[in-house]
């Protein structure tokens, strides 16, 4: 069950309205082409089963998948800057001046763009979800820039597509605090062995717990001296183990023992279905519990009190993610 990993939710603006058959037109104009020998990055949209010229939206139990495909070729910087100091002296032997600052520049551009067909590609593929019944994004990425440039692809590719990260009436934060200050975590959830707390003052000292209990007084007084819980490990309704964040990502999704009857064997593309149709289910269930424990979504900042739904990213957003969301890199294979 590797469909979805670390996620971050959004709320969709519910009166975008697009058809399947429309979307997937908008998002082959965007279509994926790999990097060409000169180019460091291209990206765009790729089929989620990974068949060649198949649909770019997958329609499964009512639930959208897509999936957006990063390449990128990375030139070592030092090899980079021993072919520049080799440029730079050939220059100096033959002419006897050492070039400036802007030559040295236009040098290291021209030189990467020599090595570029020579360097190798990294790719990721990050799995988006749309939920249209319940006007929720899932992107399965835990790296803000990557969500990002995968919202701000949707936004250009969609007609009226626009999102807003989903924000609680409490805060992660003081919600897992007081459920591990009184041991009693909301209804349908347990309190697993793994915590972070961090402390709000100069100090920034951390304290992290791993398969260790955390029902005791040392956790208590962590948390009474000041320390903030940052993630904090459970489990909901015995079905779906993860760690919640400060920031509110999902980080760490297990499917528990149960929940993926039925879903091995068979061809690959029914294992597909069967992968999708249960992680759809499972978070499409544990996303509203989670937000019913924390005091049920709040209205977007800016928007009315009494604002149906929270106000949206109307253009390419710049930071639609969570604070805390990883700044590294991570595998999100779908």
């Amino acid at each position: 069950m590797s469909v979805f990993k670390n996620v971050i939710v959004y709320r969709i603006e519910p009166a975008w309205s697009q058809t399947l058959a429309e979307a997937e037109e908008a998002l082959a104009k965007a279509r994926f082409e790999p990097c060409g020998p000169s180019q460091e990055k291209s990206a765009g949209w790729v089929e989620p089963r990974g068949e060649a010229n198949g649909p770019l939206v997958e329609s499964i139990d009512g639930q959208w998948l897509v999936e957006y495909m990063i390449e990128s070729k990375a030139v070592p910087g030092s090899v980079v800057r021993r072919k520049l100091d080799e440029r730079c002296a050939q220059i100096e032997a033959t002419t006897g001046r050492k070039p400036g600052k802007k030559e040295k520049k236009e040098l290291k551009e021209d030189i990467t763009l020599e090595l570029l067909p020579m360097a190798f590609t990294r790719s990721a593929r990050v799995a988006v979800w749309i939920d249209k019944a319940e006007n929720r994004l899932v992107i399965n990425s835990g790296n803000a820039a990557r969500a990002d440039e995968v919202v701000t692809s949707l936004v250009k590719s969609l007609d009226g597509f626009a999102v807003a990260l989903i924000n609680t009436q409490v805060e992660p934060a003081a919600a897992m605090a007081n459920w591990l200050l009184t041991q009693e975590p909301p209804a349908g959830f347990t309190i697993d062995r793994e915590c972070e707390l961090k402390a709000s003052d100069d100090s920034k000292a951390v304290v992290r717990y791993a398969k260790h209990p955390l029902d005791i007084e040392e956790v208590q007084k962590h948390i009474t001296d000041g320390k903030r819980p940052t993630r904090l490990a459970l489990t909901w309704d015995d079905r779906v183990s993860f760690e919640l964040t400060h920031g509110m990502l999902i980080r760490k999704i297990v499917f528990l023992e149960g929940t993926g009857d039925g879903a091995a064997g068979g061809k690959k593309e029914d294992n597909f279905d069967a992968d999708v149709a249960i992680a759809t289910g499972e978070l499409g269930q544990l996303v509203p519990a989670l937000l019913d424990a924390l005091g049920g979504e709040a209205a977007f900042t800016g928007a009315p009190a009494d604002a149906a739904a929270p106000k949206p990213v109307a253009e390419a957003p710049t930071t639609t993610t969570p604070a805390d969301a990883e700044a590294e890199e991570e595998d999100a294979p779908f």
